[in-house]
């Protein structure tokens, strides 16, 4: 499967981010471990990790 990241605001609505996809878990959590900080700062606060269309986990980016 492909991974990818779902953008979320405080509220849990969606939000846009990079449209960015992913071989595996681990590259798709590398490059959110760098792009965090860009990311809250445009107002995205949590992120879902999918595998496809399932949901792997849902994570918020002020504890990351």
């Amino acid at each position: 499967m492909t991974f990818r990241w779902r953008y979320l605001t405080e509220s849990g609505t969606d939000a846009t981010g990079p449209d960015e996809t992913f071989e595996d878990q681990a590259e798709a959590e590398a490059w959110v471990s760098d792009e965090w900080p860009g990311l809250l700062e445009s107002g995205i606060t949590k992120v879902t990790l999918l595998d496809g269309e399932a949901e792997v986990y849902t994570m918020g980016l002020e504890q990351a």
